[in-house]
């Protein structure tokens, strides 16, 4: 009976410990949704807007991803298929973006990119690093880590399409960048939809 009692303790501050990393990260990606996407429409980026959604949906995923801490494995399972929902709802938002970029160009300004996309990777290396020690705790836990190393890459991608901008003087980087990231993001949401339907299965 005792043991019984340790393990539901053990639990209970496993999960507190979850639900004070994802109001962090929650908060930390709610701002910078708002911070990157007026740069994005400021500095006419798709690749910087693709990484504000990015931010957006991941806002989102940890909203829900509080919401199920305290709930079942088959609960959780149904939360991550809805977070990789909207990973590829924000591919197809940014994929639309792109193509109106290529019927109608436009140059993006460089300096904004580079600037901005330092500063949601800074973000975001501070949410990877809080959330790296529950990667592997739970679905839950292991898709809203899916989702943070995503950002890592989306940063970087958008820091290296500034460059390129400004090397050519073209705005073909940042669609080129653009669309490599719907690629990245399809791949993670059906990664993430995958691992939680094995998981649904399961229950």
């Amino acid at each position: 009976m005792s043991g019984c009692c340790h393990n539901d303790r053990t639990i209970d501050k496993l999960r507190e410990r979850q639900r004070g990393t994802l109001l962090i990260v929650l908060g930390i990606n709610a701002v910078m949704f708002l911070v990157i996407a007026g740069a994005a429409l400021y500095g006419n980026s798709t690749a910087l807007l693709a990484d504000s959604f990015d931010n957006l949906g991941d806002a989102l995923t940890y909203g829900l991803s509080l919401y199920v801490v305290y709930r079942e494995t088959s609960a959780k399972a149904k939360v991550a298929i809805f977070k990789g929902i909207l990973i590829l709802v924000g591919a197809l938002v940014v994929a639309a973006q792109a193509i109106y970029k290529l019927i109608v160009p436009s140059m993006p300004i460089f300096e904004v990119m580079g600037i901005f996309s330092l500063i949601a990777l800074a973000a975001n290396s501070a949410c990877l690093f809080l959330l790296w020690r529950h990667r592997f705790e739970d679905v839950n836990m292991s898709s809203v880590w899916e989702c943070s190393r995503n950002d890592i890459a989306t940063n970087l991608s958008v820091f290296l399409a500034a460059g390129a901008v400004w090397f050519t003087g073209s705005g073909w980087p940042d669609i080129a960048v653009a669309i490599a990231l719907v690629w990245f993001l399809v791949r993670s949401s059906v990664r993430v939809i995958s691992s939680a339907l094995v998981e649904l299965r399961a229950t």
